[in-house]
């Protein structure tokens, strides 16, 4: 697979149910291909492995990823911590059998530069801040879309 990474969360540990009083380390980015599909990528492993691999690359690099786990997604519980894909698999990468390489996007396609300015959901999809103001007691509760464009960082 060969796409440009859109999003990447920070390296997390968790406690190892299997070994007590070690830590399993992960991190996830999703990368895409097209303007409509898109994919997340876990990683899980060794403390080492899992920061080497996230530091290799950042949002904006294009990537290869070989040898990956194809896998079905949890959609509810996935998509609350990931961006939602229209894609109802992830792939899984293994210390041992997956290797993610860095590619030039000019070597591949110019076109997977321009993906990374392409909105995740659908055009329709979103709430303008008006509506949010107008409507902000019958949205109490929900979960909203909201594209912003940033002014000024300061």
């Amino acid at each position: 697979v060969i796409g440009v990474v859109i999003a990447k969360t920070d390296v997390r540990s968790f406690p190892d149910r299997k070994n007590i009083g070690s830590e399993r380390y992960t991190f996830s980015f999703t990368i895409r291909d097209s303007p409509t599909y898109f994919i997340n990528v876990h990683s899980w492993g060794r403390e080492e492995y899992i920061r080497s691999l996230s530091e290799s690359f950042r949002v904006g690099d294009c990537v290869t990823i070989e040898n990956p786990l194809v896998q079905s997604k949890e959609a509810e519980r996935e998509e609350k911590f990931n961006p939602a894909t229209p894609s109802c698999y992830k792939l899984l990468l293994s210390e041992n059998h997956s290797v993610v390489k860095m590619s030039s996007c000019y070597e591949m396609d110019t076109k997977l530069l321009s993906l990374l300015h392409l909105p995740v959901k659908d055009h329709q999809d979103y709430y303008s801040l008006g509506d949010i103001i107008a409507n902000g007691q019958s949205l109490n509760g929900r979960i909203l879309n909201v594209l912003a464009a940033v002014m000024s960082v300061s």
